[in-house]
């Protein structure tokens, strides 16, 4: 209060010095009239209402995010609606990120960084247009860092281990927004599975199956990706291009990633490849199973990008392959001889991105992902053998650089078929298709 009515004085008896010291002013030029401090002051309020302010002087203060809604149209062959919801491969969220120098080399810092969904696009079904708890907020990072420009960072706190988002973060074109290496399955996670119209049952007459109940990969159905945990991580500086992260956290879960951002003549160059492992008894990555019993689960993945500068062709793509060492004997329902370990994904991604009119850049791109997921098991209960899914994708894109927006278009075409367990022949999935309009808003 007091710094406020400083603020509103000086500039009150700026303006008065001003006319008693001998400013001449034209009499039609301004009229100032009795009431300029209060003029002024209303000003100042204005200004006051519209700014963030930091905590302190020393460290900084960015608040940033975006909103990602849109609208689906989906038909699984049987029954079709259109949904209103939030974006699940990149969902609305705000960010605040601060950080202080403490000499030339050396900096602290801290991320904090929430989640939210209106409808929840990732858990729609056939029967819930808002998806499973709707309207909520989440903590995705909250963290804390220490930065030396010759020796690298150590974070520490909920964040993103080294093999986060291993697959898709090559890409550095707008389809990352929208259509990353994860979002095939992200769009069509929860909704049920059909077979000549009807919903697939699981063994023994259990609940019908879901697209990720069918698909695997513990982080978004995507084997290869790790997600956000508790952890310890360290990042090195960047040489030549290369760098490399390995972090360390839970109660025993570790992941290690090798970086390269370059490229030579023309062309820009990205490539990630990683493996992690985990035996977090309490936190099993790769399948929930009783409690205390050993977790051994494993994954890697390798991904590329490379594009031409000058014309914005680009080609994306990776392969993902995630273990589950200890799926066969956690099996007590079913036949353990049966259980698949494996699952593998690899996608291929094709597009141009430039700037074809003024109002910034457009990106047309065509997407096909294969996966071959093994066994699902779940809480002892061997549920499917194995499957085959293929995506089939393709969109487009608009960025809107006046109002930092882009808007997107997308078709996605989804089938395959799944061995369930117990049953003598393989079951061929109904096709799911899926157009999605929406928009992501960056402020």
């Amino acid at each position: 209060m007091t710094r406020r009515l400083g603020l509103r004085h000086a500039l009150c008896l700026g303006v008065a010095g001003a006319l008693i010291g001998g400013w001449v002013l034209p009499a039609n030029s301004a009229d100032l009239g009795g009431n300029c401090c209060a003029d002024l002051e209303e000003r100042i309020a204005e200004l006051e209402a519209t700014t963030a302010r930091k905590g302190n002087r020393k460290v900084s203060l960015t608040v940033s995010g975006w909103i990602s809604e849109q609208v689906a149209f989906w038909d699984d062959g049987t029954k079709s609606n259109v949904y209103v919801g939030t974006n699940p491969v990149e969902q609305s969220r705000v960010r605040f990120i601060g950080e202080a120098k403490i000499d030339k080399d050396w900096s602290a810092g801290y991320v904090i960084e929430l989640g939210v969904f209106g409808g929840n696009g990732g858990k729609w079904d056939q029967n819930t247009p808002d998806g499973t708890n709707p309207n909520s907020v989440s903590v995705r990072k909250s963290s804390w860092f220490l930065k030396n420009n010759q020796l690298g960072k150590v974070t520490i706190g909920q964040d993103g281990t080294s093999t986060y988002h291993l697959l898709d973060d090559a890409d550095t074109t707008m389809t990352r927004n929208f259509f990353d290496g994860e979002g095939p399955p992200d769009y069509q996670a929860s909704f049920f599975a059909r077979s000549g119209g009807s919903f697939i049952p699981g063994p023994a007459g259990g609940s019908n199956l879901r697209w990720s109940d069918i698909a695997r990969g513990f982080n978004n159905s995507t084997p290869g990706d790790n997600g956000r945990r508790n952890i310890v991580r360290y990042d090195s500086p960047t040489i030549a291009g290369f760098s490399y992260t390995a972090s360390w956290g839970e109660n025993d879960i570790w992941d290690t990633a090798l970086i390269y951002k370059g490229g030579f003549g023309d062309f820009e160059i990205n490539g990630r490849a990683g493996y992690g492992h985990s035996s977090d008894e309490t936190n099993n990555l790769c399948h929930t199973g009783p409690a205390g019993f050993r977790a051994d689960c494993e994954w890697w993945g390798v991904s590329g990008f490379i594009q031409h500068k000058p014309t914005g062709l680009f080609l994306f793509s990776g392969y993902g392959q995630q273990i589950d060492n200890t799926r066969a004997a956690d099996v007590t329902t079913g036949n353990p001889a049966l259980v698949d370990k494996t699952d593998d994904t690899w996608f291929v991604q094709g597009g141009i991105e430039t700037k074809w009119i003024a109002l910034g850049k457009t990106n047309l791109f065509v997407n096909y992902r294969h996966d071959s997921p093994g066994s699902n098991v779940a809480k002892g209960t061997l549920r499917t053998e194995d499957a085959e899914i293929d995506y089939i994708s393709g969109g487009v894109a608009q960025y809107l650089e006046a109002a930092e927006t882009m808007l997107y278009l997308v078709y996605q075409h989804a089938d395959g078929d799944v061995q369930v367990a117990g049953e003598a022949n393989r079951t061929n999935i109904d096709s799911l298709q899926q157009v999605i309009a929406g928009a992501k808003v960056n402020f």
